[in-house]
């Protein structure tokens, strides 16, 4: 008689998990009273002044800068930071997709060093082999929340002399030796998007120390004007990536709730740790003495076929699911260099990778090789959405009993 649920057994679990996103009467007033105000855009309102202010302090940041995503805040970065056409930005390829493509957008060659086994983050003995002497910028990205070796990339920066731009997307109140991420390298960016754990749909932000590099992102999501000019006075080619007096009103609104929501998906998270660990197979991605805090945007751990008999990580995920577990899925699919938008160098008038030289010869993504990033996206890595990390503590034991009845009934998935 089948015991997996998958198989025709009973579930573990039938109740939803929580839905995302949380919303209470404060959005709706925060949103009501942009509104009603008439003042719908930054240029006549004073939300999206406030919450630069209080991201930025949230953040250990002295500068915020908001922008209409994630994706335009490191493109504006980038251009912030002075870099030439066809500078090289090195990439982890374990990450969405943008990370790159921004790159591309600021008119730069994204390069990929492998991530960390045990955790996922950009591993810095990689970054030294793929430096040359067009490498201008390497970009971090804190997965899942989990913040990069910070040290070590900014020594190798200092050495080879190259801007730091913090992929900080998924980050909000991770902390790296006591210091939030953000601000650690020259900019950091952030993602208010709908799946993130403050959003208003989209929106993002910068974040920099540097008073120079602050007014110079400014002018870049502002049309290309800078402080003190008129309002048809244009000195850089900046573009209109300007966020919404009422999508910053619900993201402050969002913000001031953060931190309750912060400290229990962080208890959640530990709590998985510690017993999925004990589950033959599956390892929790490792949390290094230099990691503070987390947001814990996602759990990630590995899977490991040869525990199951070589099942593989969608059949693991699709019995997880069926499971209640939901959503559970396999994360990203491919590392980000393997995309058809690089492969096949489908970048429009962005053209720099169609005539670029890297190590000695034309670039071809197809000859870029992440072992750890190649073995996370097919076999390895499994994600439990951060909405489950918000569930009460009935629902994590679910979780863990559920990981557990597959990795005992396994043989019943097996052809």
């Amino acid at each position: 008689m089948a015991r997996l649920a998958i198989s025709g057994g009973r579930p573990v679990r039938v109740e939803e998990f929580p839905s995302w996103p949380v919303w209470d009467e404060s959005e709706l007033e925060a949103a009501h009273g942009v509104i009603t105000s008439g003042r719908w855009g930054m240029s006549n309102g004073d939300k999206v002044l406030a919450l630069q202010e209080q991201f930025a302090a949230y953040q250990d940041a002295a500068f915020g800068i908001a922008a209409t995503s994630g994706t335009t805040a490191i493109r504006a970065a980038l251009l912030a930071a002075g870099l030439a056409a066809g500078t090289e930005v090195i990439v982890p390829p374990y990450t969405f997709v943008a990370s790159a493509t921004a790159v591309l957008e600021a008119n730069m060659v994204p390069v990929f060093a492998d991530i960390d086994p045990d955790t996922y983050t950009l591993d810095p003995a990689c970054v030294e082999r793929v430096i040359t002497g067009r490498t201008g910028a390497v970009m971090p990205v804190h997965i899942a929340g989990l913040p990069c070796d910070m040290d070590a990339i900014g020594a190798i920066a200092k050495k080879h002399a190259l801007t730091v731009v913090e992929d900080a997307c998924q980050a909000w109140g991770s902390e790296y030796r006591g210091r939030k991420v953000g601000a650690i390298g020259q900019l950091g960016t952030f993602s208010f998007q709908s799946s993130k754990h403050i959003t208003a749909g989209e929106g993002g932000m910068i974040v920099t120390d540097d008073e120079e590099l602050a007014a110079r992102c400014s002018g870049m999501v502002n049309c290309g004007r800078v402080e003190g000019g008129a309002w048809h006075e244009h000195h850089l080619l900046g573009g209109n990536y300007r966020l919404s007096e009422i999508q910053a009103a619900v993201i402050l609104a969002q913000l001031a709730r953060y931190g309750s929501m912060l400290e229990r998906r962080q208890q959640s998270a530990a709590y998985l740790r510690q017993e999925l660990a004990d589950i033959d197979g599956i390892e929790p991605l490792a949390v290094p003495d230099y990691v503070s805090a987390s947001s814990c945007h996602l759990f990630i751990f590995r899977y490991h076929p040869d525990s199951f008999g070589g099942l593989p990580k969608n059949k693991f995920v699709k019995a997880l699911n069926a499971e209640g577990i939901r959503p559970a899925h396999g994360g990203y699919f491919t590392p980000a260099y393997r995309q058809p938008v690089l492969l096949e160098k489908n970048t429009g008038p962005f053209d720099q990778i169609t005539r670029h030289e890297f190590q000695g010869k034309l670039i071809d993504y197809a000859d870029f090789h992440c072992p750890v990033a190649e073995r996370a996206t097919a076999s390895e890595a499994v994600w439990l959405l951060q909405n489950l990390l918000l569930s009460d503590h009935r629902g994590l034991e679910q979780i863990v009993e559920a990981v557990r009845k597959i990795s005992l009934n396994f043989s019943e998935l097996l052809d």
